[in-house]
């Protein structure tokens, strides 16, 4: 093969080989929910007052994981969630196989036909207690915590 062509089709192929190419953040962005419904700090924030009702609280947070009163007829509503994000980029081939495999007659996969395999992997996990307090059926006291790691 003239290496002109030859040189047309590594490029060609290099190209094509990079743009299927995604990281770890890029697919950890495509997995995120966007849904409305999920209970986030910045729902809590922003919605949560005090005086409001339980009716109301539940309408905007959901149902709480536990619900405690105490002597003092103090009404206390925890909102525990706790979540794991994983992501996993991999590619086959790509630059290392074009460049350990561009000027023998393996085929451009590497010596010996061996495919060239790199990836990535992401965890995030994060949790968010949130603790309402109720007097006279109405919030009185509204604290969180929320971690990231």
């Amino acid at each position: 093969m003239k290496p002109i062509i030859r040189n047309l089709l590594t490029i060609s192929f290099f190209g094509l080989s990079l743009s299927g190419c995604m990281t770890a953040a890029e697919h950890r962005q495509d997995l995120r929910d966007s849904s409305d419904e999920k209970l986030t700090l910045g729902i809590a924030q922003r919605e949560v007052k005090n005086g409001m009702s339980p009716a109301e609280v539940a309408k905007v947070l959901g149902s709480p994981n536990m619900v405690t009163r105490d002597r003092d007829n103090t009404e206390t509503w925890i909102y525990d969630k706790v979540s794991t994000e994983t992501a996993y980029s991999t590619s086959k081939g790509g630059v290392a196989a074009l460049v350990l495999g561009g000027g023998g007659g393996a085929g451009g996969i590497g010596a010996g036909g061996v495919s060239q395999a790199t990836g990535a992997t992401s965890r995030t996990q994060r949790t968010l207690t949130i603790i309402i307090k109720f007097k006279n059926n109405a919030v009185s006291e509204f604290t969180y915590n929320s971690t990231s790691f």
